[in-house]
């Protein structure tokens, strides 16, 4: 089968091996894969991943119990051991057995099979699109947010960043009743946050007002920098950048402040399906670009391109 695989240089399209089938395991016919931007990371060497990446994908169950044949699914994407104290506790996204997909010991979702455990996946509504189905797993990031740090209606947040997670953050903070102020760089991407009637201003026109919850989904260096300086004191910080660069940081501000900083990442797909199918978040205007898998290494370079969207991988 055709896959997008990074290796010790850069990815490149290979044909690999379907993937054995295994117990408790589907190998799922990939219908559509979304270009993430922790995939260009690890174009840069993010986590040293080598293997076929995409962690973003909609498909149908090939292989498998009886029951899921023929479904049409989306997968999270930490694998895990579900046998460890971890586990017991119902926190498998943390397993520190697990491997994920694409990410980190797992083959990922850019070919046309990708095997996922079992217990990962999650049924699509019949009425919902793949173009937007394959939303799910970044948006299930975004609602992991609120699934972290409570958000009162009316309580004030800003978002840093008009990249694809801080558009689906910015909706989601907003479905759950807060007063959002989205800061980006892009007329185009902060436009469809004002056709959702959310605050939007392009970052040189922003007074660097603080917030009390601020979200960094910048994707950059000093995005993380800039978050510290728009959160108020006894504010919280909700950090949704994954980079390969290692930036300095100055936790002195942190502390003088008494900044509450929440890692963010993975989250619950359940709200996910359920606001894509109500159509409570708007995800297809995100959709800048549609290319083949046979093509899919030119996927990463149009994802990198500065202003671009959601990049969609077609096998």
């Amino acid at each position: 089968m055709k896959a997008l695989a990074f290796d010790e240089s850069s990815p490149r399209v290979v044909e690999r091996p379907e993937p054995e089938p295994l117990a408790d395991h589907a190998l799922v016919r990939v219908a559509l894969a979304g270009v993430c931007n922790t995939d260009l990371e690890i174009a840069r060497g993010y986590l040293g991943f080598r293997g076929v990446l995409g962690h973003e994908f909609v498909g149908r169950v090939e292989q498998g119990p009886a029951e899921w044949l023929g479904r049409r699914v989306v997968g999270e994407i930490n694998f895990a051991c579900r046998a460890c104290p971890t586990c017991a506790e119902n926190l498998p996204r943390h397993c520190p057995r697990r491997t994920v997909m694409g990410i980190v010991g797992a083959d990922g979702a850019f070919a046309e099979l990708v095997r996922v455990p079992v217990a990962n996946l999650h049924a699509v509504p019949d009425a919902l699109s793949d173009d937007a189905a394959v939303f799910c797993e970044p948006l299930a990031a975004a609602f992991e947010i609120v699934e972290q740090v409570a958000v009162e209606p009316g309580a004030r947040c800003t978002v840093l960043g008009d990249g694809k997670l801080g558009l689906l953050a910015a909706q989601v903070l907003a479905l759950a009743g807060a007063r959002v102020l989205a800061v980006g760089r892009h007329p185009a991407k902060l436009a469809i946050l004002r056709a959702r009637g959310i605050e939007a201003v392009h970052e040189r026109d922003w007074s660097g007002e603080r917030a009390p919850l601020v979200v960094e989904a910048t994707g950059s260096a000093r995005g993380f920098e800039r978050a510290v300086a728009a959160t108020l004191p006894r504010g919280t910080l909700v950090l949704k950048s994954t980079l390969a660069e290692r930036p300095a940081v100055d936790l002195a501000p942190l502390v003088i402040d008494e900044i509450s900083v929440v890692g963010s990442r993975c989250g619950p797909f359940p709200p996910a399906l359920h606001a894509l199918e109500a159509g409570a978040v708007d995800v297809l205007p995100l959709v800048c670009d549609r290319v083949p898998l046979a093509a899919a290494d030119d996927a990463l370079r149009r994802a990198a391109q500065p202003g671009a969207l959601k990049v969609l991988v077609e096998p």
